[in-house]
């Protein structure tokens, strides 16, 4: 019976490397993607593509229209507009992109399903070095999340254990890119852009992010991007 991992698949590069990462370490991996009410459905229909790249056994979808319904991010309310500007170069300012709890909320419901499926471990593809400053995205975060996991599912108080792995969370985009790159992750199924579009935008911060780790790795992003500038 071979051992389950249950993989936060966003569609983004940082997930898709999850993917990747969680076959080499010889799990069967059971993708869960949500629909959250972000601006557009691009992200999970890649998300599709890349599960069915790697042959799972089962891809969920889990629709949130609750996050949508509060609001209070450029990725969920169409009334605040996407910066454009790279909050990675500066400042403390959590931008106006994140999306209130959004990895509480993933981690708590992907700990559900790992308990249902008897999965040992759960990846998310978070990181603290290139990222966007997103508070759910810090160690201290998934460090938390780990201990009330282990408190809160029967998994855990029983002894048979779930945890939770963020193995990019040290990385840069750079590194997490090389790491993608000699595992032959499928970054051509992939999608970064905040805005959806059929070619991404190459403005929006999680463009910038992914078009300067690809030339910082010495290789070529395989999306097509209406600015590349």
């Amino acid at each position: 019976m071979k051992k389950k991992a249950v993989v936060v698949l966003s569609g983004g590069l940082d997930s898709t490397t999850c993917m990747g990462i969680a076959k080499e370490a010889g799990y069967e991996a059971y993708p869960l993607t949500f629909y959250y009410g972000q601006r557009h459905n691009k992200e999970v229909e890649q998300a599709k593509k890349i599960a069915a790249y790697y042959k799972v056994p089962e891809h969920r979808i889990v629709h949130l229209d609750f996050l949508k319904e509060i609001g209070g991010s450029a990725l969920t309310d169409e009334s605040i507009e996407v910066p454009v500007q790279n909050h990675a170069e500066g400042g403390d300012e959590i931008p106006s992109t994140y999306v209130p709890a959004r990895n509480l909320i993933f981690l708590s419901l992907a700990s559900a399903y790992a308990e249902v499926i008897g999965a040992e471990v759960i990846y998310i593809g978070v990181s603290a070095v290139d990222y966007s400053g997103y508070p759910d995205c810090r160690p201290a975060f998934i460090e938390s999340m780990s201990e009330t996991v282990q408190l809160a599912t029967k998994a855990g108080v029983k002894g048979a254990g779930l945890r939770i792995e963020a193995p990019l969370q040290h990385l840069s985009k750079k590194e997490t890119i090389e790491y993608g790159l000699r595992l032959g992750v499928p970054y051509e199924l992939s999608t970064s852009c905040y805005q959806g579009g059929e070619e991404a935008c190459g403005v929006c911060d999680s463009c910038r992010l992914r078009l300067k780790g690809f030339e910082d790795a010495g290789a070529v992003d395989p999306i097509a991007y209406v600015n590349q500038s």
